[in-house]
């Protein structure tokens, strides 16, 4: 694990700072507690529980925003579903999933979170996907509207390569607002490159 990143409130409010580290181990997970806002996939206390799970998969790592010992915001990696189309591919590691609370928004957290992540050596070994369901969106919190919650997460996401990409997966397919975005690792040999473009369109 790297040396936490500080993220300073730039209004130099009572917020104060926040570490942003990872992958943290699931024996750190349990000490730590979810801010109450964290709400979009599953109620804090049992999205807790979910992350300790992924963390202890074999594959699994999870990045956290915390202070002290609350998590304000987090991603997390591990592979596709067993039923998602890319779970066929041997390389694709999947983005399951980043939320910051809405306190802590606008913030820098969310980049800093891909930052922290996308420093890891590991990811170069991967093709990254990141599946955004826009239903999962804050739309009423952040009041930006579908359009523009959908621009402000592909404009994130390519901060640190990850590019929007067209696929048939009906999965992604299923609503038009839905992202599908990828980030090829470096170390990604062209066999599986081209195994995985030959899986975007099947249909």
């Amino acid at each position: 694990m790297r040396e936490p990143e500080l993220i300073y409130n730039p209004q130099g409010t009572s917020i104060g700072e926040i570490s942003v580290e990872g992958p943290v181990q699931a024996i750190e997970l349990e000490k730590m507690h979810l801010n109450k806002g964290l709400t979009s996939f599953r109620p804090p206390d049992r999205q807790i529980k979910a992350l300790i799970e992924i963390a202890n998969l074999p594959e699994g790592m999870i990045y956290a925003a915390r202070d002290g010992q609350e998590i304000i915001g987090y991603l997390t990696f591990h592979y596709p579903s067993k039923y998602s189309r890319w779970s066929k591919h041997p390389r694709v590691l999947e983005l399951g999933g980043i939320e910051v609370s809405p306190g802590w928004r606008r913030k820098g957290v969310s980049s800093a979170l891909l930052r922290e992540a996308f420093a890891n050596p590991m990811v170069e070994d991967y093709i990254v996907v990141a599946i955004e369901f826009c239903w999962h969106w804050d739309l009423k919190g952040t009041e930006l509207g579908l359009p523009g919650y959908r621009k402000m997460m592909i404009d994130t996401f390519k901060k640190v390569g990850l590019e929007k990409r067209a696929t048939d997966d009906p999965d992604i397919t299923e609503e038009a607002a839905n992202i599908f975005a990828v980030r090829i690792g470096k170390n990604v040999s062209q066999a599986d490159i081209s195994l995985f473009e030959s899986m975007l369109f099947v249909h």
